[in-house]
């Protein structure tokens, strides 16, 4: 584990999940593999991984797993664009990426 997994997100990181999360909470296709891999690269907890999967509406598991990356560290977060330029458009990645946001 390097350095900077363990640091809290920084307000540039959080102003990304912010400033675009309306579109996330819209595009982001949270199925099951999805949210597995989450858990299993850290971007999330096994937990919270059971939490959003028994959560019906997509919004509302989109709104959950936006809430939970605000309060995981830089790794994580950097691990959760990583899955999700895998798993979905790639734009989606892009708003979060660096130079996107």
């Amino acid at each position: 584990m390097e350095f900077g997994d363990v640091l809290p997100l920084d307000a540039a990181r959080l102003r990304k999940l912010s400033v675009n999360g309306g579109r996330l909470i819209d595009l982001i296709d949270t199925d099951h593999a999805f949210l597995m891999e989450l858990a299993a690269v850290g971007s999330i907890t096994f937990r919270q991984r059971e939490h959003l999967v028994n959560l019906v509406q997509y919004h509302e598991r989109n709104e959950k797993l936006l809430e939970f990356l605000t309060r995981r560290s830089v790794g994580d977060f950097e691990n959760f664009i990583k899955v999700l330029s895998k798993h979905q458009q790639a734009h989606l990645a892009c708003l979060l990426a660096a130079g996107g946001g």
